[in-house]
């Protein structure tokens, strides 16, 4: 006999079918109505996850008009498959870049370096294939660790439209530039006053390039270059902003990060009611309202990829099964291999409701797994029913097909003149 908790869920839910199967996303269709779609994770190293936030984003963008995609990556990797996916005219169009420009090379590689996204890539340039380019589907990153990439991309950028801008920015770049590469010890350098902080030149660097917008997107693209070079430049500032907070509040960097990521509304997580740390979902919520649906998703046992620390190598690991009290265990308890629960109030049941306000448990597996420190590393207190609107379930998953050798695969569709490759070495 099942716990009273995991029968009242069981009566509850959408049966799902494999993830694989055509009909997987058809069950997503009455959430089409929203204007923002947030599709979180429980690992960033697990197969189903990836493979159902692409089924569910195809499904929203073919048949409910969406047409930008946004994700838990850097500026310049995203602009690269972006730049693919549209047919944009390709950088060594007019701003010189090698043909040997390939994404995703940062750690951890793994997490668009895989058949799952590779596969996700290559249907949205196909879909985008016939379509006017003020309509085709746009791929954005929203991380904020591409501190060199983006330097190089603004001045790249200013070299062709402006160099004497392009002189300056060099000039206000180069104090942060020896920090490239080792960016969390500039915020130690920084707080014990070893140099100039770079914060005023970063910032001048951003105005500027504003100012100028109008000159600027009359060169090249309508803007769409432009919009590129600004977009890195916030980037590089809210990067400089972050390390330096880093050793100052730990709190402080995680919301720097955190307005560029996380899904969940972190006013209903123990870190945002004793910590103060917010998200990108609660801040999308308090944005917009109503027109904006989140997912969570989450697993029970099976394999990930993950890295045992950071800058380590990736291996495929085993997924601890779920402690009981979590999220999760009550989800596994229900005996259904994948489901949906919808969470939203007026959609759900009372009486589970009621149950899933209630603080349990609940997994985050990062880039980073440490089965052996599992509660202390992994875990944290929710509210389910207030930190997502729905709830995507997969009882049993496996890692992602992560491929060094995508590099040597060739796209499925030919490139066209000057276009790059952005898995391509």
């Amino acid at each position: 006999m099942l716990p009273p908790a995991a029968d009242l869920l069981r009566d509850n839910v959408t049966i799902l079918p494999p993830v694989s199967d055509p009909s997987f996303a058809k069950h997503f269709h009455k959430f089409g109505q929203y204007n923002v779609v947030l599709i979180g994770d429980g690992s960033h190293g697990t197969s189903e996850f990836y493979t159902a936030r692409a089924k569910i984003t195809q499904h929203l963008i073919e048949h409910h008009g969406f047409n930008v995609v946004a994700v838990e990556a850097d500026w310049p990797d995203a602009e690269a498959v972006d730049r693919y996916v549209r047919r944009r005219p390709g950088p060594t169009t007019k701003i010189e870049v090698t043909e040997n420009t390939s994404a995703f090379k940062r750690f951890p590689t793994w997490m668009w370096r895989n058949h799952e996204f590779h596969d996700f890539v290559e249907w949205l340039r196909e879909y985008n294939k016939a379509l006017k380019m003020d309509d085709k589907v746009s791929f954005y990153g929203l991380d904020l660790y591409s501190v060199g990439t983006s330097i190089q991309a603004v001045i790249k950028y200013l070299d062709h439209v402006d160099p004497k801008m392009a002189k300056i920015a060099r000039q206000r770049y180069s104090a942060l530039g020896p920090w490239v590469e080792s960016s969390q010890e500039y915020g130690l350098a920084a707080l014990v006053g070893a140099f100039k902080i770079c914060e005023a030149d970063v910032l001048k660097m951003l105005k500027d390039l504003l100012n100028k917008r109008i000159e600027y997107s009359s060169h090249m693209a309508d803007g769409e270059e432009f919009h590129s070079s600004e977009q890195n430049a916030r980037v590089i500032a809210d990067a400089e902003l972050y390390y330096r907070a880093m050793y100052n509040s730990s709190t402080e960097s995680w919301n720097l990060r955190d307005t560029h990521i996380h899904l969940g509304d972190a006013r209903a997580t123990t870190m945002g009611k004793l910590r103060g740390e917010i998200s990108l979902g609660q801040l999308c919520r308090q944005a917009f309202g109503d027109q904006v649906l989140s997912f969570g998703c989450g697993t029970h046992t099976g394999t990930v990829a993950a890295a045992d620390e950071w800058d380590s190598d990736m291996r495929i690991m085993n997924v601890d099964p779920s402690l009981p009290g979590s999220v999760e265990y009550l989800a596994h308890q229900t005996g259904i291999p994948s489901f949906l629960v919808d969470l939203r109030e007026g959609h759900c049941d009372d009486e589970l409701r009621k149950e899933l306000i209630q603080e349990k448990l609940e997994r985050f597996i990062g880039v980073i797994y440490g089965p052996e420190t599992e509660r202390q590393s992994h875990y944290s207190h929710v509210i389910l029913a207030d930190q997502f609107d729905g709830y995507i379930w997969f009882d049993e998953t496996r890692a992602v097909t992560y491929c060094r050798a995508l590099e040597v695969h060739q796209p499925k569709t030919p490139l066209e003149f000057k276009e790059t490759y952005p898995f391509g070495m």
